[in-house]
């Protein structure tokens, strides 16, 4: 299969100096690669910046605003048969960016903000992706619930959610603790580390791949 991933946090600029950003490590996407590639997958890594080693066996990408990953994403989307959005993408960005360093003063500050562009969102409809599609929702409440209405909203085939809120899992941890979410289903993982956890994934992602293509294959039978 090829498949791409995206992975680790992006950075908006304020000035030449600022910027605004989430606290993404990027392991569990990076993992996540290095694990389908020992599965014997061509695998895409499109990164925000970490500080974490690139995967061997890889094709690299790095990017570091949300429309840099968005650019990258439409430009491969298209030659792609799976697609993990793992990264932690930033919702929005400065309306402007100063060309030299915001001084400090003691008036208030206030900054204007405008959204990026919903890159899994744009997925399906914008971007014509019609393979198998999988999104990360890293949430602090109601898991399952925003996890599922993420899954709907934006066609995706499967939702890997985690709950960042939890002390020793998720964002800069080793270790992560996920619910997978699909149209029909919820399935819990239990608490491992992101490296274990990555094999788990690859086979529920693969699996879930192969179920979607014989449903496809089928479909076009009947409809022939």
């Amino acid at each position: 299969m090829k498949v791409l991933i995206t992975a680790g946090p992006t950075r908006e600029a304020l000035d030449p100096v600022r910027y605004l950003t989430n606290r993404s490590s990027g392991k569990m996407g990076y993992a996540l690669a290095q694990a389908l590639v020992g599965a014997g997958h061509s695998v895409l890594l499109i990164s925000g910046p970490t500080e974490l080693d690139v995967p061997d066996g890889v094709d690299f990408l790095p990017v570091e605003t949300a429309a840099e990953m968005y650019a990258a994403v439409a430009q491969s989307l298209g030659r792609i048969d799976i697609a993990v959005f793992a990264a932690a993408v930033a919702d929005y960005t400065p309306v402007k960016v100063a060309s030299h360093k915001i001084k400090k003063s003691e008036a208030p500050f206030t900054l204007e903000l405008q959204r990026t562009r919903d890159i899994l969102g744009s997925a399906r409809a914008e971007l014509g992706f019609s393979g198998t599609l999988v999104g990360f929702a890293a949430e602090t409440e109601d898991l399952e619930a925003n996890a599922r209405d993420k899954l709907t909203r934006k066609h995706c085939d499967l939702i890997i959610a985690n709950d960042v809120s939890k002390p020793g899992i998720g964002f800069g941890s080793d270790r992560n603790e996920v619910l997978l979410v699909y149209p029909e289903y919820n399935e819990a993982l239990p608490p491992a580390s992101k490296h274990t956890l990555a094999h788990h994934l690859t086979s529920a992602i693969l699996t879930l791949h192969a179920r979607l293509e014989d449903a496809r294959l089928e479909d076009s039978r009947r409809k022939t």
